[in-house]
């Protein structure tokens, strides 16, 4: 929450310097949080193989793990700021406006420097997560949440010296945080006698192309399955790009307030994948399960306080963010549209956190692709364009998808942790084969 908290304030400071700054930052996250989410869902794949070796007592091993995921962060960096320093093209297909797209750029640009240390922290973080060492994270989440605050001031509005930048300002913001973000993750290996084994065993080097497959097989699933995800919503972010900056600004209000929320069952999910892997790498199969159960269990209880939370205060949060009345308006009906699939977002997101956990990523993605651009995204074009529900429809749209996304991978979690399980599966016995 933390983390995303800084993306969250993006947008509510932003919407003070006026909707034209907020459109840009709404346009420009549509392009560069899918990109950040691919990139860091590749390297996610560090904390279910670090978690596997951590359970099976190997803990010297992940140092290896570490030293692949640090160099494919890098090579991954050079592409992320070639990529976000070059799309003109992109918003030119999209027909946006030439004054929203020359900011929307700007922001673009701003932030792609701050890509460099966000993958390289990712690949710190999942290696820290895999051992199960969160606080640290968290901690550092928190300080670079509050560190954006005055930045994102300062470089917005044009305090302490600094040149008034608007939305480019947060770009700038973002990209100093996680500078910092990584200098601390750094501290925190180093200092944490969790990882001594790891340190003592740790060799730098670029990846190799075995180690560098044996990361993509587990890695570029996730990372395409969190791009088809977000990119749901970047692209109807796009297709709303004509329909002007009171239906943008509502749309972007509800995503972040929504989004938010999501961070809590999402936490939950990798919590998951953490569990799960240690649990299995010690090939404690029933308790996996039942890891499982409980943290699904757990996710719809946070989703029907979040749909509360949505359905009652839904006013009140929108006029946080402006005192438009056309801007509220529309942000409230969105609100109740979202509060209806908090609980299918909330399943499918911890289904899906449980089953990296079991090294399942593959099956994964082809259930999310089938959900979000086989029947959500299709399903809202349709309501939103030839039955006339503009946005409206694009929300719909993504209730359809996520809910079937969460049956989906419910039923393939079920049917794998059972397979696994000594009552069901003679394959118990030879653990590491079947996962």
């Amino acid at each position: 929450m933390a983390q995303h908290a800084m993306g969250f304030v993006d947008t509510l400071m932003a919407s003070h310097a006026g909707p034209a700054e907020l459109a840009a930052i709404a346009l420009g996250s549509s392009i560069w949080l899918p990109l950040m989410l691919t990139l860091c869902g590749v390297l996610i794949a560090t904390t279910p193989l670090v978690a596997h070796r951590v359970g099976a007592g190997r803990e010297s091993e992940s140092a290896s793990i570490l030293s692949q995921a640090l160099g494919l962060a890098l090579l991954l960096s050079v592409l992320a700021v070639i990529l976000l320093n070059n799309t003109d093209p992109l918003l030119a297909l999209f027909r946006v406006d030439p004054l929203l797209a020359s900011k929307t750029a700007n922001y673009l640009s701003a932030i792609s420097w701050g890509f460099p240390p966000m993958l390289l922290y990712q690949a710190l973080r999942s290696f820290s997560e895999g051992f199960g060492r969160t606080r640290p994270i968290m901690r550092i989440a928190i300080i670079g949440m509050l560190a954006n605050i005055p930045l994102n001031y300062m470089l917005i509005f044009g305090k302490a010296g600094l040149p008034a930048l608007g939305g480019v300002g947060c770009g700038y913001a973002t990209s100093a945080v996680m500078w910092g973000m990584l200098s601390l993750g750094i501290v925190h290996l180093i200092k944490d006698p969790t990882f001594r084994e790891a340190r003592l065993a740790f060799r730098w080097s670029l990846p190799h192309l075995d180690a560098l497959g044996q990361f993509l097989r587990l890695g570029l699933p996730i990372g395409i399955a969190l791009l088809i995800e977000a990119s749901m919503f970047s692209v109807i972010a796009l297709f709303l790009a004509g329909y002007g900056d009171t239906v943008i600004s509502a749309h972007q209000i509800t995503f972040s307030v929504t989004g938010l929320m999501f961070m809590i069952p999402l936490s939950v999910a990798m919590a998951l994948t953490i569990r799960t892997g240690q649990l299995l790498g010690r090939a404690q199969f029933d308790q996996a399960r039942f890891s499982a159960g409980c943290g699904i269990a757990l996710t719809i209880v946070i989703a029907f306080i979040n749909s509360s939370i949505l359905l009652i205060a839904s006013r009140e949060i929108a006029s946080a963010y402006t005192d438009i009345d056309a801007i509220i308006d529309m942000t409230v009906q969105l609100m109740w549209i979202a509060a209806l699939f908090q609980i299918a977002d909330s399943i499918q997101v911890s289904a899906g956190g449980a089953l990296r956990g079991y090294k399942d990523t593959s099956a994964t993605l082809a259930v999310v692709f089938v959900a979000y651009w086989l029947v959500g995204l299709p399903a809202g074009y349709v309501m939103a364009e030839p039955l006339a529900l503009g946005v409206f429809g694009y929300w719909w749209g993504l209730l359809a998808g996520l809910t079937i996304g969460a049956v989906l991978l419910s039923i393939r979690l079920y049917r794998i942790s059972h397979a696994l399980s000594p009552a069901h599966s003679p394959l118990a016995g030879t653990a590491d084969h079947s996962v």
